[in-house]
């Protein structure tokens, strides 16, 4: 009897001792990304990104990838991923389904972003400060359909400027899903004109993946804000009181040259929502937002 009683003792506290532990076990900060790039050169960024939070915030930290857009504002708003690198346009919309949810973090070069219209050599069309109006009638593509310069601003200028929809100013409108994607169909001519991040141009330009004499840009947007980082309202309930501005300090003290030359960027500085109002605006505007 004695023995029952000590084996029962001892298993009721091994049983506590595992549910302390259990409960003093941080959670795991889930982030996503939007898909805007090659997902092997996503994952090699933001695997490096969530070894770096982890080693500042003292918590464990993952990245997980998604396939679209759509899927990284979903998985925001149902909690499955607490912290995303947004687009303009997708960062808005997922704060509009999650209130109380902040933009804390932009790349230095995030304040004034680009789209870079180009176009196959075939069209003959060129480089010019002026809107190229020779674009009508052509095939086009658009990056991803949730994306801020592979579709939100572009459509906007295009149609600004041409005084039509884009369904009525092109032959035919394609998306390709992701900006690397839309330098290779129309340098291959599968479309003819395309919008694409200034950025990931100029990367792919200087890593030599562009060929030159088969596409070139003829035209850059004006700048307007784009990616930041943005955190879910109730952080500060799981992992306590001043989490949001932990993780915030973390990204802005980001110095590491390898790791930002992967976003690109220079650096972070502190974002808020207030910064995304144009952008909210625009999409409104064209219909993309209700």
């Amino acid at each position: 009897m004695k023995l029952k009683l000590f084996l029962s003792l001892l298993f009721s506290a091994l049983i506590l001792f595992s549910n302390v532990a259990l409960s003093a076990t941080p959670k795991t900060l889930v982030f996503s990304a939007i898909p805007d790039q090659d997902e092997t050169r996503l994952k090699q960024r933001f695997d490096d990104i969530a070894k770096y939070l982890e080693q500042k915030l003292g918590v464990p930290v993952k990245y997980v990838p998604v396939k679209s857009y759509a899927a990284v504002i979903t998985a925001f708003r149902n909690n499955q991923v607490q912290l995303a690198w947004f687009g303009g346009l997708s960062g808005v919309q997922a704060r509009l389904k999650v209130p109380g949810s902040q933009a804390i973090a932009q790349g230095i070069e995030d304040t004034k972003f680009r789209t870079y219209i180009i176009a196959n050599h075939s069209t003959g069309l060129k480089p010019s400060d002026k809107f190229p109006t020779g674009i009508a009638g052509k095939t086009f593509t658009f990056g991803s359909k949730g994306s801020t310069s592979g579709r939100l601003m572009p459509q906007y200028y295009i149609e600004k400027h041409m005084h039509k929809k884009v369904g009525d100013i092109f032959k035919r409108v394609g998306f390709s899903g992701n900006h690397s994607k839309t330098i290779a169909l129309v340098q291959s001519g599968a479309y003819e004109v395309g919008a694409v991040n200034y950025q990931v141009w100029e990367k792919e330009l200087k890593e030599g993946k562009i060929d030159t004499s088969k596409v070139s840009v003829i035209w850059k947007t004006p700048t307007y804000p784009d990616y930041q980082w943005t955190i879910r309202g109730d952080v500060d309930k799981v992992w306590g009181k001043g989490f949001t501005d932990k993780v915030k300090k973390a990204l802005l003290e980001l110095k590491d040259p390898e790791l930002l030359a992967r976003f690109p960027r220079s650096g972070f500085i502190e974002a808020k929502n207030s910064d995304y109002q144009p952008i909210l605006d625009t999409a409104k505007s064209i219909g993309l937002i209700d």
